[in-house]
């Protein structure tokens, strides 16, 4: 291993470890190391594919994309997607390796994995000169701590120095700081270098009587206050960045007939909700109004119904069932636009067979506004594909653009039944092996694709979007966003932040590399 270390703890889950990891990977990278993210585990079903057609954890995949390099599988060797019961999909190295129950996979499996996790650690170390590694929860679950792979043992093997996230804007951080220092180990507190508080709101100086109390309590220094960065267009890494939308009041939108007004776009969020992040570029748009929804009510006055992917389809289809929604979009199928992706396109066809039982133990007829029919596998296809729109037209109306691109992930095999028309033809980067995606009707307002990430492309989303506002007899769009600008201008605005809140002389001396503050120093004056 040639590469320094620093890794990056949090008091809890959803403290903000993932985008403090991204910031410090793009900081690095600005300061001309060469630098990776590490995640030994993860738990989301939020995912992605690296370009050798391997699954790895979503965030991992931004830290990359803020680190200006591509993402591998040897930045989350292990990646645990909930099926549910108490049971989890174990991804290793970007394959399916078996599914377990929790009580199974702590106790009895993750010895024999942690191998796997440092050999990929070794691999990236071997390239870089920086890792930045990222725990998971906090590393003071007493009740897991002799099993955990990713947070106290990872830093001992990477000999990384720690850095301790608390969130504020959670409540109670001084007391999550010093719990969780207490809980550690007197060897694992040694490794802790600083602590860093995120998401501040208010006038700093309020806070620093409290600073330098738990300064005082925890023998560490307090390495940066980091404030509440509104409006970043960046992934969440799991379902905990979605609002709560069992609280929130049943939300529809009033009848309108301002044909300026917003295209209004519905998605159904399943329990088995995988890859929400496939809406964060349309829900970026100005001329959109996008709600997540579990009602039929929500439906009301919708434009646009959207099924997502599903880690659990047939599941997520008898709970639709139990909820009237297929019924709600069955009646909608006639005046609404209707999109399926990934499981739901699935969910779209008319029947879902899991011969296996991979994830069902019967066949489930689907809403049957597709001619396509799915049948589980044991095999899970993993793949980023381009291509084209078979036909110029989304809705029934012309588009400009006929580019599709994005990634697969699915175990369904899915078949064209008779007057079946797909939706897509795709290949891989090199072109290989053409292949039919997807699947359109006749009259052209339901289809369904296997793409996740189908909406980042922006040439696509502003085809899709002027297509849909059409149909729906509105007015063409007066802005649209280039989404991949304005992650790129997310990511440089939260390393900015970042860089003007932590102590980076700090940061840089753990890692044992030079930091070239005065030359910061000047460019900002």
């Amino acid at each position: 291993m040639t590469a320094r270390s620093i890794m990056l703890l949090g008091t809890s889950s959803h403290v903000g470890k993932s985008l403090l990891t991204a910031a410090l990977c793009r900081i690095f990278a600005q300061e001309g190391y060469r630098v990776a993210p590490f995640k030994s585990q993860n738990m989301s079903l939020n995912s992605a594919v690296t370009h050798e057609g391997l699954e790895i954890g979503r965030a991992q995949a931004l830290q990359a994309e803020a680190a200006c390099i591509l993402p591998s599988v040897h930045m989350n060797p292990i990646l645990l997607k909930p099926s549910g019961s108490m049971t989890s999909q174990i991804v290793v190295h970007g394959k399916i390796w078996g599914n377990l129950s929790a009580a199974d996979y702590h106790l009895r499996r993750v010895s024999e994995l942690f191998p796997l996790v440092c050999e990929s650690y070794q691999t990236l170390a071997s390239q870089n000169d920086v890792i930045v590694l990222e725990g998971a929860g906090s590393p003071a679950e007493i009740n897991l701590k002799s099993q955990d792979i990713v947070n106290m043992r990872m830093a001992e093997f990477a000999d990384a120095s720690c850095i301790l996230i608390g969130d504020i804007d959670r409540g109670g951080v001084f007391a999550s700081l010093l719990g969780t220092v207490e809980l550690l180990e007197f060897h694992e507190r040694a490794r802790i270098a600083g602590f860093i508080i995120n998401r501040f709101r208010g006038d700093v100086k309020l806070l620093e009587p409290g600073i330098r109390m738990i300064e005082d309590r925890l023998g560490k220094p307090c390495i940066g206050v980091v404030p509440y960065i509104p409006g970043l267009s960046l992934d969440e890494e799991d379902s905990l960045g979605l609002p709560d939308l069992d609280s929130q009041p049943n939300l529809s939108w009033q009848p309108s007939n301002d044909p300026s007004r917003r295209l209004r776009i519905a998605v159904i969020a399943l329990p088995s909700f995988s890859n929400f992040t496939d809406f964060d570029a349309l829900n970026a748009e100005p001329c959109v109004s996008l709600q997540f929804c579990r009602t039929p009510d929500q439906l009301g006055g919708a434009d646009v119904i959207i099924i997502p992917g599903s880690k659990q389809t047939a599941d997520d289809l008898l709970w639709m069932r139990s909820q009237n929604i297929d019924t709600a979009i069955l009646s909608y199928a006639d005046t609404c636009l209707i999109v399926g992706i990934c499981g739901g396109m699935q969910i779209l066809g008319t029947e879902i067979a899991d011969p296996l039982k991979m994830e069902s133990a019967s066949t489930i007829n689907g809403l049957g506004l597709l001619a396509i029919r799915t049948s589980m596998q044991p095999n899970k296809m993993t793949r980023i594909s381009y291509g084209h729109l078979l036909t110029p037209s989304l809705f029934g109306q012309p588009v400009t653009s006929t580019s599709v691109s994005g990634y697969e992930i699915h175990i369904g095999e899915t078949e064209y039944l008779d007057g079946a028309a797909p939706f897509a033809r795709l290949a891989n980067e090199r072109g290989d092996n053409p292949f039919l995606d997807g699947c359109i009707t006749d009259r052209g307002n339901v289809f369904g694709t296997y793409l996740h990430g189908i909406f980042d492309a922006d040439d696509f989303r502003h085809s899709f979007l002027a297509a849909a506002r059409k149909f729906c007899h509105l007015s063409a769009p007066q802005k649209l966003e280039n989404w991949k600008q304005r992650r790129e201008q997310s990511l440089n605005r939260l390393a900015a932040t970042v860089r003007d809140s932590i102590d980076l002389t700090k940061i840089f001396d753990l890692t044992g590399l030079a930091y070239r503050e005065e030359l910061h120093k000047k460019e900002q004056h």
